[in-house]
């Protein structure tokens, strides 16, 4: 069967927009954070910028938050910490951090952390400069989904995990404690004016955190590769109204099949041994390279069902993870629905499915056809997750057949990232996938 994903919509959109990241790289990159940041403020009023530096509890006791307070009082800064961010962030949470932000008049604002830090860092500046109901900002049709009105002050985000590529994406997420589900904020306004890169800081991770960020960084890659080609997109009224979720495009394409060729050569390495340098360090720039893929592509199904995952969460806890109320840690939302989904989604772009397997590990001849590519992609990947401690089927976490309508219900509002699948969905298909999702039989398991 020939690949049907580059098909081209009567009226598609023949252009695509490249929303490229300012990044530094490399081993003791966080301590450079000061002088960054005092060039940023250079134009500032005050002859002491005010800069907000913001970070969770638990990575606030580690040396990471230390090395960047130095460098920026060092840099002549006037610091004040925030570390009273939720792992997992809520609404609630969001405002809490932008009360803090609008209280403080800060001039810039530094993130240290993972997914969690540099989004409320990404909201509390966006709540603090533009006040507005929470659901003002939110995607449609959780929220209003109005653009942000115009530019932010400036953020560094210094991510300390391997996977979350928030540092280099205009998405912001957490879960809305009314519904029971995740949202998110998209915009590009919302994109760290820097992100700064430094691996060193994942020495500290345990190989649970490391597995889970490292299964995030797959998905965001595989999903921005196989979402439905920018060609297939109705070409906009005006281009500056061209999403930034824009479905799959050469540019994106090239950081997709980067991170999966690292993430198959060095994500059992890097969760294996905490001191195997070079695996940590390939595998934290293959979430900075995915990072920037499905920042201008976007991700699809596994994202959009994991919101439901996570949001609905009943008593699972994952090991390594801090104590406290039950989560379902994002890589793990999210992978475990993506066995199901690409045995689904095969048939729109067989070709790329069997190419991502390939980059994965896996033996692909003899995979010709749209069933082989699904069944080849979706069996790395569970083999994968055995190798690594993730949890396999969602009834490992808590779930049963029970369960499906929910779980349908928290998906279907996910509409930017339904729309950007390679084939249609809608309830009965999200039953489906979530009924696929649910157990693994046999030597999966």
């Amino acid at each position: 069967m020939a690949c049907a994903h580059g098909w081209l919509t009567e009226a598609g959109d023949l252009a695509f927009s490249i929303d490229a990241s300012n990044l530094v790289f490399g081993r003791g990159a966080l301590a450079e954070v000061g002088d960054h940041v005092r060039a940023i403020c250079v134009q500032s009023a005050s002859s002491k910028p005010r800069v907000a530096l913001f970070t969770d509890r638990f990575v606030g006791a580690l040396e990471h938050v230390a090395i960047a307070r130095a460098s920026l009082e060092a840099a002549g800064l006037d610091v004040a910490v925030y570390d009273a961010v939720a792992i997992e962030p809520t609404d609630a949470s969001f405002l809490a951090a932008a009360e803090f932000a609008r209280e403080g008049r800060f001039d810039a604002y530094v993130s240290v952390g993972g997914g969690s830090v540099i989004d409320t860092c990404k909201a509390a500046i966006l709540y603090a400069t533009y006040p507005a109901d929470f659901l003002t900002y939110v995607n449609k049709p959780v929220g209003a989904g109005v653009a942000v009105p115009g530019p932010l002050p400036p953020h560094v985000a210094c991510p300390t995990t391997c996977g979350t590529g928030s540092e280099t994406t205009g998405i912001a997420v957490c879960d809305v404690l009314a519904l029971e589900a995740k949202t998110g904020i998209a915009s590009r306004r919302l994109r760290p004016t820097l992100a700064l890169v430094d691996p060193a800081c994942t020495a500290t991770l345990p190989a649970s955190v490391v597995a889970a960020s490292g299964f995030d960084v797959l998905c965001h890659a595989l999903e921005s590769y196989t979402a439905r080609p920018h060609r297939a997109r109705a070409r906009p009224e005006r281009p500056s109204a061209r999403p930034m979720s824009q479905g799959a495009n050469p540019w994106s394409d090239l950081g997709s099949l980067e991170a999966l060729r690292l993430g198959g050569s060095f994500l059992e390495r890097a969760v294996r041994d905490a001191s195997d340098v070079e695996a940590r360090e390939k595998l934290t720039w293959a979430a900075s390279l995915a990072g920037i893929a499905f920042g201008n592509a976007g991700v699809h199904l596994p994202h959009g069902m994991a919101y439901a995952v996570a949001g609905l969460v009943k008593d699972f806890h994952m090991p390594g993870y801090p104590d406290g109320a039950p989560m379902v840690p994002h890589g793990v939302s999210v992978v475990v629905n993506a066995p199901s989904v690409f045995r689904f989604t095969a048939a729109a772009c067989p070709e790329r499915h069997i190419e991502g397997a390939a980059l994965l590990g896996a033996d692909v001849r003899g995979a010709a056809g749209p069933a082989d590519a699904g069944e080849v992609l979706a069996s790395a990947l569970e083999r994968l997750m055995k190798a690594t401690g993730i949890p396999r089927g969602l009834d490992a976490i808590g779930y049963d057949d029970d369960d499906i309508d929910a779980l349908v219900g928290g998906t279907i509002v996910q509409k930017r990232l339904l729309d950007n699948a390679p084939v249609a969905v809608a309830e009965p298909e999200l039953a489906a996938l979530f009924r696929g999702a649910m157990h693994v039989s046999g030597d999966r398991r």
